[in-house]
């Protein structure tokens, strides 16, 4: 939740919240520090039936991931003056520290506690690097005969596709691009990754379920279908994050639990899949090899992110994290899966609708994160000014499913027909279900309906594709 503006006193209200976050961020690094204990524990188990050069790769990733995490931490405190003076700062709008007027609106031109922003572009250059130091350990045991360039092709169109869409991110962070702009690239940075896909001969086809095999057969081969479909997600996964935040830690929060997710698939997979399945194996390994080190990086950002945040990730972190995704859901071949996991992304895209495009009628402000009451110091539901009376036929038809079905929250109309209407995102849904609460509860409830979301995957993805498969690797 940021705004540029001019830098100004903080408010004395400030120190008794603030207080409240240091005692949130304490807890979250328990968390976290009992959560990595757990998965290194993991990996070291079903490290033991693996190879001994994937061994020693492994043990090398977790030791340069650590590193990484240190290095990200230091380097965003010591580079924050650096991104200020650069003009890459932002200010807080839902913080006691941002004045406002007696009526609580905000003063404008905003004027607030400066903070740094486009810090992501620190994790994701750490987490670049890294890759690039660790590619060498990866590959170190193999002789040149038998050396296997078509793996190393994949992680370094992985790493190239990464890096390109960092790029964007930061460009996007500097000159502020537009949407007709942000759309198509994406598409390009996704062209080497899926090059050497095509090149390795990977599979194009989808297993086909029981009940629909005398129909279709057992195998149905997409062709270029799939292609389209890899591109999608990679667009999807690099705007989606983008998309969905507003709140002090959810960019980097959720990104933490769908690579905690991953990492957790990754183990149980290598924990039950049969040795003779080595390909199959070997992909889990390499998603591990990713999401290890982004794992460091995404909880380094994170500590300094969460409420209340001592830095801003930017679009440069959510351009970065989004395209990390769709590099190691396709480079390990789980992309049914990376759907699912990202099914609150689908959602607040979905219910957002209506206002990214304008024919659907409700108007989209600059900023739709939640309003803020700096009396209670609790974050509530922002909202949009809707003219049902103007609207064309689809755009009448789209508010009163909004307004029938309490898709959001629609106040009484004004006597010049205006209607206040909740902005349309699962930010305000959920502030819309359970009410006005502190931004780091928001952020906690958001991020156990990610959790949520990932139980449900693994319900499917273990259970019930069992009874419509016959078999479930």
């Amino acid at each position: 939740m940021t705004a540029s503006a001019s830098s100004a006193a903080p408010s004395a209200a400030a120190a008794p919240t603030f207080a409240f976050g240091e005692d949130s961020r304490r807890r979250l690094e328990h968390v976290a520090g009992a959560l990595a204990a757990v998965a290194v524990s993991a990996i070291l188990a079903v490290a033991r039936k693996l190879s001994w050069h994937v061994q020693v790769s492994l043990a090398v990733n977790l030791g340069l991931s650590v590193l990484a995490f240190l290095i990200t931490t230091s380097s965003i405190h010591g580079m924050g003056p650096s991104f200020i003076a650069a003009r890459l700062r932002g200010i807080d709008l839902n913080k006691p520290t941002t004045k406002r007027d007696a009526a609580g609106n905000l003063v404008r031109p905003i004027e607030g506690v400066e903070i740094p922003e486009s810090m992501g572009t620190i994790a994701a250059t750490v987490f670049i690097l890294t890759m690039a130091v660790f590619i060498p350990f990866a590959f170190a045991a193999y002789e040149r005969s038998a050396f296997p360039h078509a793996v190393l092709a994949e992680y370094l169109s992985a790493i190239l596709t990464i890096t390109f869409a960092t790029f964007m991110g930061f460009a996007d962070d500097v000159l502020d691009l537009r949407w007709r702009h942000k759309i198509p690239l994406p598409f390009l940075a996704t062209l080497p990754l899926l090059l050497v896909y095509y090149a390795n001969g990977n599979e194009t086809g989808m297993m086909v379920p029981n009940p629909l095999r005398g129909l279709l057969g057992d195998q149905l081969d997409l062709g270029i279908l799939f292609y389209g479909f890899l591109l999608i997600l990679a667009v999807f996964s690099t705007h989606t994050i983008n998309i969905y935040a507003g709140v002090n830690g959810l960019e980097a929060g959720q990104s933490v639990v769908i690579a905690l997710s991953v990492l957790v698939l990754n183990v149980v997979q290598l924990y039950r899949i049969p040795e003779h399945y080595a390909e199959y194996r070997h992909q889990q390994v390499q998603s591990l090899f990713l999401m290890v080190p982004f794992l460091s990086v995404s909880f380094a950002l994170l500590r300094l992110n969460w409420w209340p945040a001592k830095v801003f990730v930017g679009d440069t972190y959510c351009y970065f994290a989004g395209m990390t995704f769709a590099a190691v859901c396709i480079l390990s071949r789980f992309t049914k899966t990376m759907v699912v996991l990202m099914l609150p992304q689908w959602i607040n895209f979905l219910y957002s609708c209506p206002q990214l495009f304008k024919p659907l009628g409700i108007p989209n402000p600059r900023h739709r994160m939640p309003a803020y009451d700096a009396k209670s110091g609790l974050v509530m539901n922002s909202y949009t000014e809707v003219k049902p009376a103007e609207h064309n036929a689809i755009g009448k038809v789209v508010f009163w499913v909004i307004k029938t079905f309490r898709l959001a929250h629609v106040k009484p109309p004004r006597e010049d027909g205006t209607v206040l209407v909740s902005n349309l995102t699962l930010i305000n849904f959920v502030l819309y279900v359970f009410g006005p609460c502190r931004e780091d509860v928001l952020c906690i409830r958001l991020l156990l309906l990610q959790l949520l979301c990932t139980i449900g995957c693994f319900a499917v993805r273990f259970g019930l594709a069992g009874y419509v498969f016959d078999v479930v690797l």
